[in-house]
């Protein structure tokens, strides 16, 4: 055994030798209980950052410790590889999307070679390969055929910039998250997938996801925000149709003082036909971002459209206003006004004097509030309705819904805040949307003998617009229908689309058909890992797309992911990584100095994997200090000659009894930490609390070697998942022929944690004063007596009268005077 630590030399043997075994590469197996461990896949940006580093890490430490409690484990990696990005960076260095992707994935992909993730590279994909985004083609016109799939013209936010719709979340405080230009709003024709469809199951299920945060699943079901209300209509005066609202409060109904539309609803663009004032006030809404975080916190901003209402019980004209807090892609772009009853609608009612009507009061009267100075918004008894005074909130909204449904003008209804998923983005580096429209046969999909429809390479990006739109040969194709000239879809799919099935694909990777057999053996995923940003829309479409995968024979799980693990950030300086503030850290510098194995220790060690980890030169420097002990406590073995005699557990000394029994409380923590806790931090203080034991145990008769050698393959074993290179050649050293990645977990001797004598704190009022050694099978009055006649304790008490003596078993004697 080489006397000093070489990570370099060291990790390139031993990552040769898993590329030559294919160790990793695995397939289903009928004696085996499968466990399939997932990290977020990256998007091929160039390098990767400590935040993957972590992310990855986690992964594998997780990956190779189910493998050694012997499960056949799947853990692939491949790359999220369209996006608007790549398509900036390829203009900006005159190259080609797909030659900056493929080139950053080759970089990328040795850097976690270089980490040493074990992954299954027989399994890598790139969502850019039209081998991947066939199917997603496929699975689309399945979808379309199903009445799944729509096309419809909606308001969007638009960046003007990146020519490109963005998602709610992709807005920041009204500009592009991405180039930070100013956002419009714009009408355009999308297609969208109707999630809105599994809204109840999407719901529903979140309750079976028991190894889930529940943060997340709370930031779930309030983003699918299903509700109870009311569905009803006001006549419009002088107009055919009549304002249709939706409210989840019918009980305030006869205190509606005011109708709001949103600046794109019919009546808003009828008004401003004929009024300048409505017309600006319409384009400036066009400029506002229409993120709900936005609205809570913009100013409210109205004009009356001087068009009347009429309030469906009482027959009163209401009049309507166009309001920039009202949306037309949420409900019907409509709201009923109570702003006796509504903060937001108060606030408004205040800055525009429209009355203010009360008709819930508190039960107690006196105490029921005039709103003067703000909406009373709880629940309680109706005044000045009419026909419904005196009925509770919870009786009103029976009795008033009955109404409206007698008279025809309204009905009960569950609703959802959650919308159908727009995935048309008009950008070229995407998979095309396999759709042709043809001026005699209308909307016509592509022949599946057809797919993929690939992007065409001979492009010209400058950033004015998609180049498919004017691309002579993809945008104009003849009619698979009737064979006239026709035109073909040039918006490209979100890359939600792709990110939303690539488990499954990783699983079941088949070129001749979307899922084979094979994803049904493997899925649901059983831990997944990733950051908590993705918390909302990449899991709910993920969690969409498995039931629709399901309900198309390709599955047999309801849920694509068993356990959700949200790792935390890594801050330096108390802040985000992040090549704009420039505090990041290059793993590859990291790796070259230290060797991976320093890098994923510290990473481990310095946080629990959902807590922010702070960077720290230091730490990496101790993680790399470690390291070396542990080498030089292994070689100081080595040299003495190791161990082949066989532990005689019938004359072990105390000293040998004490040094074992940390071994195996070490295996008993370790396996409980990981294993359940997923907690990586404290298992490696275990470990290197053993090893600083280890150095101060100079036994060398043959069950000294014998536990030295016993407690050096424990803490090899134990560490094996977080630095599996050192320990690979470590387990050699000790003298085992197998590779370390295949050797099972340590086995817990439960006999080696039993002891004669136990140490026991002695407390007076709760503040420790002293230790006793006290007999295992020691009664609990025995150790009473023990601590009421130590001569410590008595200092404290002197003379007092005893008022209880408390024992916690095997821990602490509380005396209380």
């Amino acid at each position: 055994m080489q006397e000093n630590y070489q990570p370099l030399a060291i990790e390139q043997e031993v990552q040769a030798a898993w590329e030559a075994s294919g160790v990793f590469n695995v397939s289903e197996s009928a004696t085996q209980e499968k466990y399939y461990c997932l990290s977020m896949f990256p998007y091929p940006s160039g390098k990767l950052h400590m935040g993957h580093v972590r992310n990855y890490t986690i992964g594998d430490v997780i990956s190779r410790y189910q493998r050694m409690l012997g499960k056949n484990v799947l853990q692939p990696m491949g790359w999220d590889a369209f996006g608007l990005p790549a398509e900036n960076a390829a203009m900006q260095h005159g190259v080609h999307p797909a030659d900056w992707t493929y080139e950053n994935i080759d970089y990328m992909r040795d850097q976690l070679k270089r980490l040493g993730f074990g992954y299954d590279w027989s399994r890598e994909l790139a969502t850019c390969d039209p081998e991947y985004y066939k199917w997603e083609q496929w699975f689309f016109l399945k979808l379309l055929a199903k009445g799944l799939v729509y096309k419809k013209t909606a308001p969007v936010n638009w960046c003007p910039n990146d020519m490109t719709v963005l998602a709610n979340e992709q807005v920041i405080d009204g500009c592009c998250w991405r180039c930070d230009t100013q956002v419009e709003r714009k009408e355009i024709a999308q297609w969208f997938l109707k999630i809105t469809a599994y809204a109840d199951e999407l719901l529903a299920s979140l309750e079976a996801l028991d190894g889930w945060p529940e943060q997340v699943k709370t930031m779930q079901a309030n983003w699918i925000g299903r509700s109870e209300g009311v569905e009803m209509d006001f006549p419009v005066v002088g107009m055919d149709q009549p304002l249709r609202i939706y409210t989840t409060r019918p009980d305030t109904l006869m205190g509606v003082t005011y109708l709001a539309v949103a600046a794109e609803h019919p009546l808003a663009l009828k008004a401003a036909e004929s009024n300048d004032d409505i017309s600006v006030f319409i384009n400036e809404c066009k400029m506002m971002e229409t993120s709900e975080a936005a609205m809570e916190t913009m100013e409210k901003r109205g004009i009356d459209s001087g068009i009347k209402a009429l309030h469906p019980i009482s027959g009163e004209q209401v009049p309507v206003w166009i309001a920039n807090f009202v949306l037309m892609g949420y409900g019907t772009g409509a709201v009923m006004a109570v702003p006796a009853h509504d903060q937001r609608d108060f606030e408004f009612a205040q800055k525009y004097g429209i009355a203010i009507k009360q008709v819930i009061f508190a039960d107690d009267v006196e105490n029921a509030g005039d709103c003067a100075e703000e909406a009373y918004t709880a629940k309680g008894l109706l005044r000045h309705s009419g026909e419904f005074d005196g009925l509770t909130s919870e009786q009103a909204f029976v009795a008033i819904s009955k109404a409206l449904e007698k008279d025809q003008k309204g009905e009960r209804k569950t609703n959802f805040r959650l919308r159908d998923w727009g995935v048309s983005r008009q950008r070229y580096w995407g998979a095309p949307i396999p759709i042709i429209y043809c001026d005699a046969c209308g909307t016509v999909p592509v022949p599946e003998q057809d797919l993929p429809v690939q992007l065409p390479r001979d492009v010209v990006l400058d950033g004015s617009q998609s180049p498919l739109v004017a691309h002579p040969t993809f945008s104009h194709v003849a009619c698979p229908s009737c064979g006239k000239a026709a035109r073909r879809e040039t918006d490209t799919f979100d890359t939600f689309m792709e990110s939303s099935w690539y488990f499954a694909r990783f699983a079941g990777n088949n070129s001749d058909t979307m899922l084979d057999n094979s994803a049904k053996y493997w899925l649901p995923v059983d831990h997944y890992i990733g950051g908590i940003e993705h918390a909302i829309l990449h899991l709910l479409y993920a969690r969409f797309y498995t039931k629709l995968l399901r309900d198309e024979g390709l599955l047999v799980c309801d849920e694509p992911f068993k356990k959700l693990l949200t790792q935390g950030m890594v801050l330096k300086d108390g802040t985000k990584m992040s090549k704009s503030k420039g505090n990041t850290v290059d793993p590859q510098g990291l790796i070259d100095q230290y060797g991976a194995d320093t890098v994923r220790l510290f990473i481990m060690f310095a946080a629990p994997p959902e807590q922010s980890l702070e960077w720290s030169d230091s730490g990496v420097e101790g993680a790399f200090r470690f390291l070396k002990r542990l080498w030089k406590q292994a070689y100081l073995h080595s040299e003495a000659g190791g161990s082949t005699q066989a532990l005689d557990k019938s004359s072990l000394t105390e000293e040998q009894q004490t040094v074992r029994r940390q071994v195996h409380q070490t295996i008993q923590k370790v396996s409980h930490d990981i294993g359940v806790r997923i907690i990586f931090n404290t298992a490696i203080a275990a470990n290197m609390e053993l090893v600083n034991t280890l150095s101060k145990f100079t036994d060398t008769s043959d069950n000294g070697k014998a536990i030295r050698q016993e407690a050096l393959e424990a803490i090899v074993l134990m560490l094996a998942p977080i630095v599996p290179h050192i320990c690979d050649q470590l387990w050699k050293d000790l003298g085992h022929e197998q590779a370390v990645v295949s050797v099972s977990w340590p086995e817990l001797d439960s006999t080696a944690l039993e002891q004669d004598s136990i140490e026991m704190v002695i407390q007076v009022n709760g503040k420790l004063r002293s230790k006793i050694s006290v007999l295992a099978t020691a009664s609990v009055d025995e150790i009473k007596a023990m601590a009421l006649s130590d001569e410590n304790a008595l200092r404290f008490i002197e003379g007092q009268p005893v008022k209880k003596v408390i024992v916690v078993p095997k821990k602490l004697i509380n005396i209380v005077v």
